[in-house]
């Protein structure tokens, strides 16, 4: 086993002796191990005490930053959500405007090309001419 300056032994392995406590009845580490000094106080180990921290301004402030971003976010899809819509409105609109000015060019057609005179005249322009008096087949 090596020996090194400063190590210390460690309980439960080999030895069934506890360790020697340094102080006023600090007795030499064994023999066995060829030191004739006291054996070294044992440290104390230091936990870090967690109960009474509190959040740290920067993660609050962080987290301000990231909740106003968010509500702001919120509130540009709103606006974005209602232009569109109001978008959609007036395109719509537009839309049933024409169709109504069509309606009414058809109706003024059907009510203009409905009449005798108009079809007459069409069937003159297709090349079609009137008929003269009818003749009358005697039957035998």
């Amino acid at each position: 086993m090596a020996v090194y300056e400063g190590a210390r032994p460690r309980p439960g392995l080999g030895s069934a002796r506890p360790l020697p406590v340094a102080g006023p009845a600090a007795r030499p580490v064994g023999r066995r191990l060829g030191l004739d000094r006291p054996a070294l106080p044992r440290r104390r180990a230091r936990v870090a005490v967690r109960a009474g921290r509190r959040p740290s301004r920067i993660g609050l402030a962080l987290g301000g930053i990231v909740l106003a971003f968010l509500l702001g976010f919120f509130s540009l899809v709103q606006t974005i959500s209602v232009s569109a819509s109001g978008y959609d409105v007036d395109q719509i609109q537009a839309q049933e405007t024409q169709f109504q000015a069509q309606s009414q060019q058809l109706q003024s057609d059907l009510s203009r090309l409905g009449g005798e005179p108009a079809i007459r005249k069409l069937a003159i322009d297709g090349g079609l001419a009137q008929l003269g008096e009818p003749l009358v087949v005697p039957a035998r």
